[in-house]
């Protein structure tokens, strides 16, 4: 699954029957959902994954975050927030190529 987010951008898999893994290329996406869900994990990383840096949760762990997400969702415009968060704003550029690629579905 991926996550585009005011906190960060994420793809979360699942490993084994518990154990997902909260996935990142921007390790300061990892930090914002940290503080946010109040998680207490190590963020690892592993210099040569597709995504450098992840999280190991459980699934109870999963839907605190996924809960968490949802109750920070208080802006009527993605981009635009994603624009005024600094730590997030270089990603303005690639969100709005995905929103294009993705506009194109609709035909």
């Amino acid at each position: 699954m991926w996550l585009a987010t005011q906190h960060g951008f994420y793809s979360i898999v699942q490993k084994d029957h518990d154990l997902y893994f909260i996935r990142a290329r921007v390790r300061k996406d990892l930090e914002n959902l940290k503080a946010l869900a109040q998680l207490d994990r190590e963020v690892l990383e592993w210099p040569e994954a597709d995504y450098r840096y992840r999280v190991k949760v459980d699934f109870e762990d999963l839907l605190e975050v996924l809960v968490q997400l949802c109750g920070a969702l208080d802006y009527p415009n993605f981009k635009a927030r994603v624009y005024e968060r600094e730590d997030q704003a270089d990603k303005l550029g690639r969100y709005h190529r995905f929103w294009e690629m993705m506009a194109d579905l609709q035909g």
